[in-house]
């Protein structure tokens, strides 16, 4: 069973978050032809090992995570925001400096 850790809400089951996709893949901009779209959405490669992936925590806190997670075994290296001013606010407050 996989195990999640959201950086919200702690250890969770992998049921209650949705797949959201690659985190490394860059999608092109609107105007961008049909073909790069393509490229981006459906062509994909099938990585043996370390990967960056997007979850979202649907039966939690909503909030979207980026997973480092092994394919083989599935070990999860890290997990943070997928937002970055969220990962910053996180990162303030665990510092003791930048506490009033």
């Amino acid at each position: 069973m996989l195990r999640i850790p959201c950086p919200f809400c702690g250890t969770r089951d992998h049921s209650e978050f949705s797949y959201g996709g690659d985190a490394s893949v860059e999608y092109p901009a609107l105007e961008a032809p049909a073909e790069a779209w393509l490229e981006a959405v459906f062509q994909r490669d099938n990585i043996d090992g370390v990967q960056l992936e997007t979850w979202q925590h649907l039966h939690g806190c909503r909030m979207w995570i980026v997973v480092e997670r092994d394919t083989r075994s599935h070990e999860i290296h890290s997990v943070r925001p997928a937002h970055e001013g969220l990962a910053s606010a996180l990162a303030q407050s665990a510092d003791p400096v930048n506490e009033s």
